[in-house]
This record gives structure tokens, C-alpha cells and sequence, in this order.
């Protein structure tokens, strides 16, 4: 099978296309834990986390290898069908969509995964594209904006990169919740962050927000370009400005308003929350996609080979929404 590898930290160029052994299922019968599936992936998606961890920045280090990378095969969401099965959950033929969790391995055409993981049969009704494409951004979204930020009905919201892949999916959540929704992006993309449900629109090559009389009572930075210095003065009263794009030079922030300021900047690790959790919200994320409320929102599809092209496309930050990767027919 190909798989997508990189061996070493550096540029686009440092990523590969290899040839590997199919995996295989364990032998035997679904044990207590639920078995395994195997499955031939149809699409994943390139993000900008994996071309962090691709470039080998210091906090990533930490989880991918201080001098090489552990995880040679990147790659969290996926779509595809059932080939192989040692579960009760799933039968070969079923179509499902999911993520891998932390161990990554969906940039390869086949992939086995624990019957636990966080996956699901996914409806006749809905591409393997738009199913793939609505898991970073929402698994991101939901639980920074509903648990972390706590943003309730008729609240204020500034979604800064809302045109992105996290930033698209926080529109869409903000809407959901009843919030009135302020995104910032280039004005190319205003059409877009509207359709989707902005309320108002900011272009940051023209307008600096944090000069404007507006207040917000939350402000979502997924780009993190932000700083609390800054924000402070949008922020109403008990405002908090949540950082998506987790970096050392936020802690400071986060202690200092943790314990001194009614205003506050909250992080948190969303991609490490139990499985559990991440499976209640991806049925969520179903029903909304099956209602009509969750949108995909797709850049391009690329093939597998043209995966290094792929990494320089998302260091120029440009993308909108997902960018897709075409693993296996």
C-alpha cells in the first residue's frame, strides 16, 4: 500500500510517498475492548497541526520526537470503508468516518483501527469528501467554544481566522448556539464565512478590530496572531479570548488573567480528551451534517503524490476551510 512519510523535520519537501505491507488484523475473536476494523481509506486531510509537527517546532517535539519523528505517518481524520473485521461495531463494507486519535496513520490506504476509536458508520447520503472534512475543524470547535469558552445564546463572538478549517467549523458552531457571530478574514473570503452563517465581517488587512467600540464576550483566535494586551479592550467585562494555536508565549497570559483579571485567555488541549467524549460530539457533528447545519467547507482535493505541494499550500496559512487527500479509490 502507499503511505504518506516523512523521516526527518524541515519543508514540504522532506515528506514521501512509500511503499508498505497491508496491514493485517489481530487473530481471534472480538475480545473485551471491541475488536478491530480494517479499513481502505478514501480521503484524509492535510492540516496546519501536521505541518507543525512536520516542521518539528519546539512544543511539537515534545509529542512527535525531540530529534526525528516518531510518528512517521501523520494523518488523524478519515473516510472510508470497512475491508476487514474483528468487531461487533462494524461489518466489512460499512462506510465510516472518524479519527485515529493521538498514534495519527491516516495518510496510508489502509489503516486498522480499535473497534473504541472514534468512529462511525457514516450514511449513503453523505460523500466520503464532506464527512472527511467536517471532523478537524468541528472535534476543535465544539468543545473550545461550548466547554472551554462557555459562549451562550445571544453572546458576542470574534471568530479571528474564520475562513480556515477551525475557523469555518467555529462559525458554523456559533451559530448553532445562538450567538451573533463577527468573523475576520480577507475580504475574498467574506462571501464565504457569510453563507455560512457570519452575521458581520471584518477584513484584518484593512480593519484592526481591536480599535473598533465593538465588545465581544468571546474572542476565538485560531490563527494565533493574537495577543490578551490587545484584545483586552474588546473584551466585555468577564470576556476570555481562547488561543486554538497552542504556543509557550501564551502561558504567560493565561496565569497572569487566571489569577488577576476578570477578563480571561483559556487554552486547552481538545485533541487529547477521552474518546468518549470526541464520539458524543461526532455523533453531533452527524446529525447536524444530516440536518443541513454543519457544512463541509473544501479547498481542493489533492492526490496522494502531490502531497508535498499539498504542505506548501498550507504554510501559506491561505487555505480555506480543508484540504483533502485522496488515499485509496
Amino acid at each position: 500500500m502507499k503511505v504518506l512519510a516523512y523521516k526527518k523535520y524541515g519543508g514540504p519537501e522532506v515528506y514521501g510517498v512509500e511503499d508498505r505491507p497491508v496491514p493485517v488484523l489481530s487473530e481471534g475473536k472480538p475480545d473485551e475492548k471491541g475488536g478491530e476494523v480494517l479499513i481502505r481509506v478514501h480521503y484524509s486531510t492535510v492540516t496546519a497541526t501536521e505541518a507543525v509537527f512536520r516542521r518539528g517546532d519546539m512544543m511539537a517535539r515534545l509529542f512527535t520526537g525531540l530529534f526525528r519523528p516518531k510518528m512517521q505517518v501523520l494523518g488523524e481524520e478519515l473516510a472510508g470503508t470497512v475491508v476487514g473485521s474483528r468487531s461487533e461495531r462494524f461489518k466489512e463494507g460499512d462506510r465510516v468516518f472518524g479519527i485515529t486519535g493521538p498514534e495519527f496513520g491516516a495518510h496510508a490506504q489502509y489503516i486498522v483501527l480499535p473497534d473504541t476509536a472514534v468512529l462511525l458508520p457514516l450514511p449513503d447520503s453523505i460523500a466520503f469528501e464532506d464527512a472527511v472534512a467536517c471532523l478537524d475543524g468541528f472535534l476543535t470547535s465544539l468543545p473550545f467554544l461550548r466547554d472551554v469558552g462557555c459562549l451562550k445564546a445571544g453572546q458576542k463572538i470574534l471568530i479571528n481566522g474564520a475562513s480556515g478549517s477551525v475557523g469555518s467549523a467555529a462559525v458554523q458552531v456559533a451559530r448553532m448556539i445562538g450567538a451573533e457571530v463577527t468573523a475576520v478574514c480577507s475580504e475574498a473570503n467574506h462571501a464565504l464565512v457569510k453563507s455560512i452563517g457570519a452575521d458581520h465581517v471584518i477584513d484584518y488587512r484593512t480593519t484592526d478590530f481591536t480599535e473598533s467600540d465593538r465588545r465581544y464576550d468571546v474572542i476565538f483566535d485560531t490563527v494565533g496572531n493574537l495577543c490578551f494586551g490587545k484584545c483586552k479592550n474588546v473584551l466585555t467585562e468577564n470576556g476570555v479570548l481562547l488561543e486554538a494555536a497552542f504556543d509557550f508565549s501564551v502561558l504567560p497570559a493565561v496565569l497572569f488573567t487566571s489569577l488577576f483579571s476578570k477578563k480571561k485567555v483559556k487554552i486547552a488541549a481538545t485533541g487529547l480528551r477521552p474518546a468518549p467524549e470526541k464520539l458524543e460530539d461526532l455523533k453531533l457533528i452527524l446529525s447536524k451534517m444530516q440536518s443541513g447545519d454543519f457544512k463541509a467547507v473544501i479547498d481542493r482535493i489533492v492526490d496522494a503524490h502531490d502531497i508535498v505541494e499539498a504542505h506548501r499550500y498550507v504554510d501559506t496559512g491561505r487555505k480555506r476551510g480543508n484540504l483533502l487527500v485522496r488515499m485509496a479509490p
